[in-house]
């Protein structure tokens, strides 16, 4: 048919971008821990814990979801952009959803994932956050007016200095993953906002799709 794939995550200007929106639960002893049936949108304290501890990570974390330049592109608010740090059942602006469930399905999705993210780190870091981050004293940490960077420098620099991404990490790999984003991101020009141009496509296609697909 002549047509491939594209996972870029703004592949075209005035277009939603795409998104790998990312559902997660927890289950203990074959019972869904997120569940609670009495609890706020019927989610219980751990599972609000859970989120709580992702949204004071989220500026920590957010180039391990939007590890590319073209990820920005897509964090763009006039295009239902999940940008913003806030957990919310029906903003779709929101970093954290929280989609209707019950006991088998109760789940919390984390919707500013970019579709060229890594998902082995990007699960790691989500659930290990989730599990044993920090809950920042923030008045109304899950509606706060608090914003994802809207590029990559800014994104590198929250991870570098984030003290949780050592731990998350090692110091080692956290370093080596900074020199590798800073690589690649100083090979696309730094301010150009939401233009996507036709070699970043051409590049990404080639790269990501595929030589994937011919490992296969």
């Amino acid at each position: 048919m002549g047509l491939t794939a594209c996972f870029l995550p703004k592949p075209i200007v005035g277009v939603n971008g795409t998104g790998m929106h990312s559902n997660v639960s927890i289950m203990k002893d074959n019972k869904n821990v997120f569940w609670d049936p009495q609890g706020l949108e019927k989610m219980s304290p751990f599972a609000w814990q859970f989120v709580d501890r992702i949204l004071t990570h989220g500026n920590d974390l957010c180039l391990i979801f939007n590890s590319s330049v073209n990820s920005y592109r897509r964090l763009d608010p006039h295009f239902e952009a999940p940008n913003q740090l806030k957990a919310s059942a029906v903003d779709r602006g929101s970093m954290v959803r929280i989609p209707l469930g019950n006991s088998s399905t109760a789940r919390l999705e984390v919707r500013a994932v970019a579709p060229d993210a890594n998902p082995y780190m990007l699960l790691y870091s989500i659930f290990r956050t989730g599990i044993e981050g920090n809950i920042a004293e923030v008045e109304n940490l899950r509606s706060a007016q608090r914003f994802l960077p809207d590029n990559i420098y800014d994104a590198i620099k929250n991870f570098h200095n984030a003290e949780w991404k050592t731990k998350l990490l090692g110091e080692d790999v956290k370093e080596r993953f900074v020199e590798l984003k800073k690589a690649s991101a100083d090979r696309c020009p730094r301010l150009l906002g939401t233009v996507v141009k036709a070699p970043e496509v051409q590049f990404h296609n080639e790269v990501y799709t595929q030589f994937l697909w011919n490992l296969f």
